[in-house]
């Protein structure tokens, strides 16, 4: 049993997926409901999921490590991606993490660094700056290791990101250009 209060919906399994209704709605109260019928439903929710695959489809059309891909691998891309927000001097991954290594970003808007440990004791070291259509967190996916170094927000941060099934299976055939792009955290890495 469930309560509904005011601006929550209902029934959209049903036009979605134009099966029969799974739940019988009773009002408690007198009650003003705005209905859609699917025509308008499916209207409304294609052309959303169309214009934030046109949008994100721009945006990787930019990032420099994507243009080789044609506009339908871009647009599986597209269609995967969550978009998250973080604040100046939020950190975004966290060196030696291994719990939360699924993700690979790419930024959309603002600067983030990166930084490592590289003397044990002491501060982390900068070793890395990001900008718009940069993309971190790939290394952990690639070598399914913890996270090699942090990444934190230097100003407003929103990024694309892609979780791991996705990541391999659509980026499977940039696989050798981000490995060769490994080799400049290999400078970093402890002796």
């Amino acid at each position: 049993m469930r309560d509904y209060k005011a601006g929550e919906a209902f029934g959209e399994l049903a036009l979605l997926y134009n099966a029969p209704r799974a739940a019988t709605i009773i009002a408690k109260d007198d009650s003003i409901l705005w209905k859609l019928d699917r025509n308008t439903f499916n209207h409304i929710v294609k052309d959303a999921a169309q214009s934030k695959r046109n949008k994100y489809e721009d945006f990787l059309g930019s990032v420099e490590v994507l243009q080789s891909l044609d506009h339908y691998e871009r647009s599986k891309i597209a269609d995967c991606i969550k978009e998250v927000s973080f604040k100046a001097e939020d950190t975004v991954i966290t060196e030696g993490d291994t719990e939360n290594c699924d993700l690979f970003y790419l930024i959309m808007e603002g600067e983030a660094v990166a930084t490592k440990t590289l003397t044990p004791g002491q501060a982390p070291d900068q070793v890395g700056k990001y900008k718009a259509g940069d993309y971190f967190g790939e290394l952990a996916l690639l070598k399914n290791a913890p996270r090699a170094a942090n990444v934190i927000a230097k100003s407003h941060l929103k990024l694309a990101s892609i979780e791991r099934g996705s990541f391999m299976r659509l980026l499977g055939p940039l696989t050798e250009i981000l490995k060769r792009n490994m080799e400049h955290y290999n400078a970093y890495a402890p002796e």
